[in-house]
């Protein structure tokens, strides 16, 4: 369920994108040829065949046959230039949601992916290039800069969602590593624990435990009287130090391990 959840968040995104209708020729010009061969008939969904039509009707005059002069990037401005990458990802883009973030690729030809990573380079989207497959494949890792170039593209509501569940993913992510580090310390606490426990009875039952110092007899019994107690708390009971606590452990861990004296 996730998984769709994800997939359907990035086509909200897409459908968000492809609601856009430019309000200047130059931006739906631009958009159109952004597009590519989606543009002339040839769109892979619905959504992206009816924004195809939408703007080759909204210039008077202009019939679904004409020919647009080719888009000069170097030369338009930025809105026009948010336009293209507009259109060229509702037509060779693609959005993943995962749980390190989000991934978004572009695809083009690979005489075209160079250009293409350029594009994104000058409009200030850090991007990286590959050839996948005999195709070019420009990839953007980083969340920001995905959000940022969505939103430049013009989505604004699909993107607040977007950051709404990464934001949560991380959230749950991080409560996950601290409960996960919480169980594993408490399981290390518990193992301690019946260790000394052990400990003291196999020194009671062989007669030593009166050979130790007040000290050490006084944290043997604070253990045996409250196992799950940490250090701290045994410290605290007993009105010593943390660390003088531990050392007595370390002591009776000693004890425990020499041999008892000849004759016994």
């Amino acid at each position: 369920m996730a998984e769709t959840a994800q997939r359907e968040l990035a086509q909200t995104v897409r459908a968000e994108l492809a609601a856009i209708d430019p309000p200047r020729a130059c931006c739906r010009a631009a958009e159109r040829d952004g597009l590519g061969a989606a543009a002339q008939g040839h769109a892979r969904s619905p959504v992206v065949a009816r924004l195809a039509v939408r703007l080759t009707e909204g210039d008077a005059g202009e019939g679904p046959g004409k020919v647009e002069p080719g888009f000069d990037w170097d030369g338009a401005r930025d809105h026009c230039r948010a336009a293209w990458l507009r259109g060229r990802f509702l037509t060779s883009g693609s959005l993943s949601l995962g749980a390190r973030g989000a991934h978004l690729e572009l695809v083009a030809p690979p005489e075209e992916g160079q250009a293409l990573q350029r594009r994104l380079h000058e409009s200030g989207f850090a991007s990286s290039y590959r050839v996948r497959r005999g195709r070019g494949v420009v990839t953007i890792k980083h969340t920001e800069t995905i959000l940022g170039f969505l939103r430049w593209c013009g989505a604004g509501a699909s993107v607040l969602e977007v950051e709404s569940r990464l934001v949560a993913r991380q959230l749950q992510g991080h409560l996950n590593r601290v409960i996960n580090a919480e169980t594993a310390n408490l399981e290390r606490s518990v193992a301690s624990s019946a260790r000394q426990i052990a400990i003291i009875k196999q020194l009671e039952s062989e007669g030593r435990i009166g050979e130790l110092s007040e000290v050490d007899r006084g944290v043997a019994r604070a253990r045996k009287a409250a196992p799950d107690a940490s250090f701290t708390e045994l410290a605290e009971t007993l009105g010593l130090s943390r660390a003088r606590v531990q050392r007595a452990f370390r002591r009776l861990d000693t004890a425990a391990a020499a041999p008892p004296p000849a004759g016994d």
